[in-house]
């Protein structure tokens, strides 16, 4: 198969042909090659294909919200080419055989590469490691890990995991929620917005204990601890801090990710009730959004994470201390960030790219995604039209479930196309 995509704007600003055949970039220029398919890109952004650290995909044992067929299709119609699927299915998967049957899920889909994420604990309970050397040896080769949902709130559990995965350059995503300072049924921002809705308060410190506590263990043990959902100023601090301390010491690394969500959305939006907004860490006041752009924008926070999170509407439809966590995100995160971050003049899409791919595919440790758009890399491809906006439609969206939180909202920034290997995998 071979595709020619012509004048494109690549990421230093110069618009060139991409020529494209077995899977692999073969030719940039000004070329006049012809091809099985050829795309008019003028006015077009070409990104290497997005990379999203955080789905829930839901399958097994939910497919009632989402399946990782119906999940693929949302996320390459979002820009995406590979996916970190989270382990809080049922079963969790926390074995090899588990995170082989996420992977080969994905690879019978083939709209993305699915990347299984391996529990840290058995059944996400936080007691007893999970199998991390088995499903970093399987077929699905994890080296990615975390109970996401649930916090690691024992210490002593979460040394043994950062120094087990250390041997084999695994990763802990940590979950950051002391159950002690903000119990499973806290759900709103603990302030005076809390208080006048009766909502139980969910306060930043609780992440932020949480935050501090695993960068020291990093420091303390060699080994990495990825941050992930980072939802306050503070936390944006600690991860500043032991960013500095680690490239002193070279032995250790923390990185973080920032939801779609956290950049823009504010706890003022659940006056209304409505549990679309209920989300895990809550929705933060504008002076949090405003640090969590400042540190994207600086490289303090690595990547952009959807935490894509569907659920069946029978889930969602409570009264809001009932409803599930949750939010869609991946058709909507390329346009989100376009919106606040590029259109904000904080981001150029270089910056964008950086974020959305090739930081999160260095810290998954993913071969083929990230790639600079040069010859000889994988043509995993992603077209934008940085001009167009649209209205969010629920209704249109791919994934099984409708907890859209941007749905009605105007937002700029439009996937035109995805391409895996050099197979088309969305078309708009």
């Amino acid at each position: 198969m071979s595709l020619l995509i012509k004048g494109a704007r690549l990421l230093g600003g110069k618009a060139a042909d991409v020529y494209v055949e077995d899977g692999l970039i073969r030719e940039i220029g000004s070329l006049s090659t012809t091809a099985e398919e050829t795309v008019d890109a003028d006015g077009l952004v070409l990104l290497p294909g997005l990379v999203d650290l955080h789905t829930h995909l839901r399958e097994p044992g939910r497919e009632d919200a989402e399946t990782v067929l119906s999940g693929s299709r949302a996320a390459a119609a979002g820009g995406y080419t590979s996916v970190l699927a989270m382990a809080n299915t049922s079963p969790v998967t926390d074995t090899a055989e588990a995170a082989e049957r996420v992977l080969d899920l994905g690879r019978s889909a083939g709209l993305v590469d699915v990347q299984p994420v391996g529990a840290v604990t058995r059944g996400l309970v936080g007691e007893e490691l999970a199998e991390l050397g088995l499903m970093a040896r399987s077929r699905a080769r994890v080296r990615v890990f975390s109970d996401d949902g649930r916090c690691v709130a024992d210490a002593r559990v979460m040394r043994r995991a950062l120094e087990y995965v250390k041997a084999f350059g695994g990763v802990i995503s940590q979950h950051s929620q002391d159950p002690a300072l903000a119990p499973h049924a806290a759900c709103c921002h603990e302030g005076r917005l809390s208080g006048e809705l009766g909502l139980p308060g969910w306060p930043s410190v609780a992440e932020e204990v949480i935050v501090a506590r695993d960068v020291m263990l990093a420091r303390h043990t060699g080994s990495r601890v990825h941050v992930a959902h980072v939802s306050t100023a503070g936390s944006v601090e600690l991860v500043r801090w032991a960013k500095a301390q680690a490239e002193r010491d070279g032995m250790w690394a923390v990185t973080a990710e920032v939801t779609p969500h956290h950049l823009l959305l504010t706890t003022d939006l659940l006056t209304g009730y409505d549990p679309t907004f209920k989300v895990n860490p809550p929705l933060r006041p504008a002076e949090d959004v405003e640090a969590l752009r400042a540190g994207l924008a600086d490289g303090t926070i690595d990547a952009v994470a959807t935490d894509h999170a569907p659920h069946a509407r029978h889930d969602k439809e409570h009264a809001f201390v009932d409803a599930a966590f949750g939010m869609l995100g991946l058709e909507t995160a390329l346009s989100v960030v376009a919106t606040v971050m590029v259109e904000g003049g904080l981001l150029d899409w270089a910056g964008v790219a950086r974020v959305m791919s090739v930081n999160p595919a260095g810290i998954a440790g993913l071969d083929g995604h990230g790639r600079a758009l040069v010859a000889g890399e994988p043509a995993n491809l992603t077209l934008v039209d940085p001009a167009a906006s649209y209205v969010v439609d629920r209704a249109a969206s791919l994934s099984l479930s409708r907890n859209n939180p941007w749905h009605g909202r105007t937002v700029t920034g439009q996937v035109v196309g995805t391409w895996l290997r050099g197979t088309r995998t969305f078309s708009a």
